[in-house]
């Protein structure tokens, strides 16, 4: 269906967009109740009946994405020459309710690292709306066999396997990614963050490890040319503060909270998107 396949471009464009339905119908109308449309800030797909319906939908829907609307909005129209309308009289006789239902960008994170925290991690993760990458350069990490605990995720996820070289991956991801350095190797962590300060793509940048850890990874990346504002721009050590212990889930579960108070501080401050 064109609708399907444009929310899919959406998400995948990383744009938001409106989902519009015809919740109900009394009498008649060009649609039937179910007929779906998208809109987009310069686009639309499929229609719920064209005229004055269809036009105001589409400018309720593009007032919705202009004021970063995360709640669906019912919207009633009637279809009268005697209603008021803005684009045209439309006069089928009959009174139609639209559902409005925001489509937003969802948030963008990739785990460097799927390793014990890593792979706990992407399991809390891939129960939330958002796209998720994994991203390891031992090959055993991502076999299907392993990841077989994320087939019910609601996350769409992406496997990359880079056995050489994982910080070009960071230019394939979406810009405004949350980067989670994770490695089994110092020296490629090392490498990540150098890459992902260089890139200016990622919205956030966590690199976990101990502070004896860092303060050489400091050093390493001032030696590489960065400034401390941009050395600052890595978060170390990632979770929240005052959740301790060292076992793979629990520090999983710390980072994840941590992330989503991330998530809602984006979206506080700029309600448009998601990421």
């Amino acid at each position: 269906m064109e609708w399907m396949k444009a929310i899919r471009s959406l998400r995948e464009q990383r744009q938001p967009g409106v989902l519009v339905t015809v919740a109900s119908v009394r009498g008649h109308s060009p649609r039937e109740a179910g007929a779906k449309m998208v809109v987009s800030a310069d686009r639309t797909w499929a229609t719920v009946g064209g005229g004055n319906l269809e036009a105001v939908a589409i400018e309720r829907a593009r007032a919705m994405l202009a004021d970063g609307a995360t709640s669906p909005e019912t919207l009633e129209v009637a279809l009268s020459d005697k209603a008021t309308y803005q684009h045209g009289v439309q006069c089928c006789g009959g009174e139609v309710t639209l559902l409005l239902e925001p489509l937003p960008v969802v948030p963008s994170v990739a785990i460097f690292g799927v390793g014990h925290v890593g792979l706990e991690l992407a399991r809390i993760l891939a129960r939330h709306d958002l796209e998720l990458h994994l991203v390891d350069s031992r090959p055993e990490q991502l076999v299907d066999e392993r990841l077989a605990v994320l087939d019910d995720a609601a996350a769409e996820v992406h496997v990359h396997r880079v056995p050489v070289l994982p910080e070009l991956v960071l230019g394939e991801l979406p810009p405004g990614t949350h980067v989670l350095v994770m490695t089994h190797d110092h020296a490629e962590d090392a490498a990540l963050c150098d890459a992902a300060l260089r890139s200016g793509r990622p919205a956030t940048i966590g690199l976990i490890g101990s502070a004896a850890k860092w303060a050489r990874f400091q050093r390493k990346l001032a030696d590489e040319g960065h400034s401390p504002e941009a050395i600052a721009r890595i978060t170390t050590p990632i979770g929240l503060p005052g959740m301790t212990g060292k076992e793979p889930a629990t520090i999983a579960v710390s980072v994840a909270a941590w992330l989503l108070q991330v998530f809602a501080a984006e979206h506080a401050s700029h309600p448009e998107v998601t990421a």
